[in-house]
């Protein structure tokens, strides 16, 4: 028996003045930073005063929402066109910078020497700008700091374009595990017992690992640590505290998780893992957005009879002295097999995932690239409820 999964009603998710939250999540390719400014506009213009959090380096959302750029400060974006003019929403934009943000931590809890020595000290610059998981931690405190400012009632998140989507769940303890970890805390050890009478304290096996450390990594990368770990250790339980509050944030009821996806079988493959991860985590997911489906006005023609009659106009030409008749029907054929295997995947998804809303948005003719591509997105929404 075909599965018909119930319809995502994205509209009422927004409109139900309960969700503060809304996290786009899948794979990379799929539209999911389109999809997020859509649900944000669409939110800002049924009277939701909306931020949308981007992370996807691409930098696709500044064009599409007529700003020159965007950067670590939400810009207000114009054109907003309120369903309800008396009770006008608004709509804005930022793209994470994660080093202005672990900066802005930095700054904002410790003294100025103390701040002045971190920012300058050069593993910190490393760690700040490269370290695997600092982009994602420092999306989870940009939406606590986002939510904490209390200036919106709705926060809409894109999340980094690949299966490590995710990754922003398990970074804020993999990070806190890191910069708490033994292994720092070991190497730190004799800056904090001081010289030489210090160091009678340790025993033989610590020489051997700080040397052998030093050889790996270098005496003066071993020194840069110890001194950013001696300048950050009183603000360790800060980054454990936010990452819980952040965590709790995301599976609290105000929060909805959108799993976007392209009707292709590794974009939904990815979805299912994302699926199964969020229930995994009891996370509140609201539901799967299907994007970029395609349909044909002429789906009663089906691609073996349109390859047949195809194949009848190339035996007779006297009838298509152009031949444009038989391309036209080989390409619908195309189409209408493309729009099966669709089908099937979406099927098949949904029968394994039989629970879960599915809203479908169909291909857009162009890229999307202004507010009238965003808002054209945003009316499939409505459609689906």
């Amino acid at each position: 028996m075909t599965a018909h999964p119930t319809p995502l009603a994205v509209d009422q998710l927004i409109d139900d003045r309960r969700t503060r939250i809304i996290v786009c999540c899948g794979s990379g390719g799929v539209g999911k930073t389109t999809i997020a400014a859509s649900v944000g506009l669409r939110a800002a213009e049924r009277g939701r005063h909306v931020v949308v959090l981007t992370v996807d380096p691409a930098r696709r959302l500044a064009q599409s929402m007529g700003l020159t750029s965007l950067d670590n400060t939400p810009r207000q974006v114009s054109g907003i066109q309120p369903d309800d003019p008396d009770a006008p929403g608004s709509m804005h934009a930022m793209m994470l910078d994660m080093k202005r943000t672990f900066d802005e931590i930095v700054e904002a809890h410790a003294d100025p020497d103390r701040a002045a020595q971190i920012l300058a000290n050069p593993f910190y610059q490393s760690l700040s700008s490269s370290f695997a998981g600092t982009q994602e931690y420092m999306a989870m405190e940009k939406l606590g700091q986002l939510r904490r400012a209390d200036e919106w009632d709705l926060i809409v998140v894109d999340t980094p374009p690949s299966r490590s989507a995710l990754d922003f769940l398990d970074a804020p303890q993999r990070l806190s595990r890191f910069l708490d970890g033994r292994l720092l805390r070991l190497l730190v050890a004799p800056a904090k017992f001081g010289g030489r009478t210090g160091l009678k304290m340790f025993n033989v096996g610590f020489g051997m690992v700080t040397g052998v450390v030093t050889k790996i990594i270098g005496g003066q990368l071993l020194r840069d640590v110890q001194t950013f770990v001696s300048a950050m250790d009183t603000m360790f339980g800060g980054f454990r505290e936010r990452a819980e509050y952040t965590y709790r944030l995301l599976r609290a009821p105000g929060t909805a998780f959108l799993v976007i996806a392209a009707p292709e079988h590794d974009a939904l493959r990815e979805a299912s893992y994302f699926v199964e991860r969020l229930e995994q985590d009891e996370m509140p997911l609201a539901g799967l957005i299907l994007n970029r489906v395609h349909e044909s006005p002429a789906d009663r023609l089906s691609a073996a009879r349109s390859l047949a009659a195809a194949e009848s106009l190339q035996g007779s030409r006297g009838g298509d002295p152009t031949g444009l008749g038989e391309v036209a029907l080989r390409l619908h054929a195309e189409r209408m097999r493309r729009i099966g295997s669709e089908q099937r995947l979406a099927q098949r998804f949904t029968t394994a995932h039989p629970l879960v809303p599915v809203a479908t948005i169909l291909a857009q003719p162009d890229d999307v690239h202004d507010l009238a591509g965003l808002r054209a997105i945003g009316s499939a929404f409505g459609a689906n409820s």
